[in-house]
């Protein structure tokens, strides 16, 4: 499994999708697969308050497994990785193996903080559930230090689709030839820059 995470508007849907394609393997976004099964996360949120979506979140990952759903890449939800500990039973075994799975990727607009925000903030408004600018920017400046400090590779996405999944790719293939050639699981989790 390749697994997505970064904040929202990073471009994992689409990026996601790309690699799927170009690997021949099958993508699931999470927030789609979350809101077939619960409906729109905003009014999820809205009736049931951000402690029950995460949990809801965490189970709607946990059921791709159980339902057999072949998902070979996943773009995660923008808060998938800083949900409280205890969100759901599950949730600390499912952090743990997607930080130290070689193949994760954090994807950010930018890996400068202020560069980061602004184009967060320009991407979230523009969709049709985006929040308060004030609000997505309090939100990625909160998470970003978060996703700075993953042990896990960072891709900056503002740039063309393309380079993006072109390096990724390259990613991919630079781990599995470590792995053939026996090198530590941990030599292959080290991100760069």
């Amino acid at each position: 499994m390749i697994p997505l995470i970064g904040p929202g508007g990073a471009g994992k849907s689409t990026i996601g999708a790309l690699v799927a394609e170009r690997l021949g393997v099958p993508f699931v976004d999470l927030d789609r697969h979350f809101s077939g099964r619960a409906g729109d996360i905003s009014e999820y949120i809205g009736r049931h308050g951000y402690d029950a979506y995460a949990r809801e979140n965490v189970e709607a990952y946990c059921s791709l497994f159980r339902e057999g759903t072949r998902s070979e890449v996943v773009a995660l939800s923008s808060g998938f990785m800083t949900y409280a500990n205890d969100a759901h039973p599950e949730y600390g075994r499912i952090r743990r193996e997607i930080v130290e799975c070689a193949q994760t990727f954090v994807l950010l607009p930018s890996l400068n903080l202020e560069c980061c925000v602004a184009e967060t903030v320009r991407r979230q408004v523009a969709r049709p559930f985006g929040r308060s600018p004030e609000r997505e920017e309090t939100v990625i400046r909160t998470r970003f230090e978060f996703y700075m400090a993953l042990p896990i590779r960072k891709v900056e996405t503002m740039r063309p689709p393309a380079a993006i999944v072109d390096e990724i790719l390259a990613a991919l293939s630079s781990a599995n030839d470590s792995a053939v050639a026996g090198l530590e699981p941990s030599i292959l989790r080290t991100p760069r820059p």
